[in-house]
């Protein structure tokens, strides 16, 4: 089997230790890889399989040589090596948002639009972690019929913000449990025992930047450029894992059982539909793997074409990491 040479952009971050993890993981074909970092972690030395890796420091002229690179750093960083990236040989598969929305680049989840990856041009985006999370959710359910429109809320861990989110939450638990004042840093209030329905900044009409990516970014991906989406999204204090409740409008009415039947054989999800039972998707049990849970699948009593269900997925896993790698998978599979 050909062997990759692989970077990791943003190595040291917690979407790029777990690309490092899920690489292993999945058998990847690498003869070699590179993490690269800011000045701040050049020249420190990680453990991966096995042996040692120190860690070299982002510049223009590191990427040569390299045939993938996988992208885990903010979008200024992305931007700033996109094109030496490119110059190099190498495709770069971002998981920022620099890239999402431009016309010549392909936003690819590939249980729902694989064939996309075929457009690239050399680079690749990874999309926004709620998008990932919803779209492979209901792709299946859009193959029935096309959908009109969808009105989601999104329940997002404190680890969707980074390091410094679940390490804000379990201070602020200990602060409050002492009956000791709460300091916010990383959230703009306390996010213990509490939720905060902003993520991302105002864009418009009122919905934050996160809330009109589920739209923007949807449309791309399921290729449906009139569809409608309305969300809200909101903070939770959950350390890991993502919620997600959506009602659908479709072009036609969609049998519970049609659904049902769509997302147990749908890749990527698993369904878990049983409320007699107590069985439903939660983050507790979504987290640290890579299917979108599914379930809480009903009518929407507010229209006969609607259906509403609950989902649940890991955010660095599924909606970050697992996602890019699965997206360079497609991409050797075509060689």
């Amino acid at each position: 089997m050909k062997q990759y040479k692989v970077g990791i952009l943003g190595a040291t971050g917690s979407v790029g230790r777990e690309m490092m993890k899920i690489l292993l993981e999945r058998n990847f074909p690498i003869s070699e890889l590179h993490l690269f970092a800011s000045e701040r972690s050049a020249g420190k030395v990680v453990a991966w399989n096995g042996g040692p890796i120190q860690i070299e420091l982002a510049a223009e002229d590191a990427f040569e040589g390299l045939d993938i690179v996988l992208g885990a750093a903010e979008s200024e960083v992305a931007r700033q090596f996109a094109p030496a990236i490119v110059k190099a040989g190498a495709v770069f598969i971002d998981n920022s948002s620099a890239f999402r929305l431009r016309e010549d680049v392909p936003l690819v989840v590939p249980e729902v639009n694989p064939e996309d990856v075929k457009q690239h041009r050399g680079i690749i985006a990874n999309p926004n972690c709620s998008t990932i999370i919803a779209v492979t959710a209901i792709n299946a359910l859009r193959q029935l019929s096309p959908i009109v429109s969808m009105t989601a809320s999104t329940y997002q861990a404190v680890s969707g913000a980074g390091a410094a989110g679940p390490m804000e939450l379990s201070e602020q638990v200990n602060a409050v449990m002492k009956g000791q004042p709460v300091q916010p840093r990383t959230f703009p209030h306390q996010i213990a025992f509490n939720l905060i329905p902003q993520i991302g900044d105002e864009q418009e009409s009122g919905y934050t930047s996160e809330e009109m990516k589920l739209q923007y970014e949807g449309r791309k991906i399921l290729h449906l450029p009139q569809m409608k989406v309305s969300c809200t999204c909101v903070r939770v204090p959950v350390v890991r894992s993502h919620s997600l409740s959506l009602s659908l409008k479709f072009q036609r009415r969609i049998s519970l059982y049609e659904a049902r039947r769509a997302i147990q054989f749908a890749p990527g999800c698993r369904l878990v539909d049983d409320l007699a039972e107590h069985q439903y998707p939660m983050p507790l049990y979504s987290s640290d793997q890579d299917l979108v849970f599914v379930g809480r699948i009903r009518p929407d009593l507010t229209d006969e074409n609607g259906l509403c269900l609950w989902c649940c997925g890991d955010q660095v896993r599924k909606g970050a990491a697992t996602n890019a790698i699965q997206i360079a998978e497609l991409l050797i599979e075509k060689e």
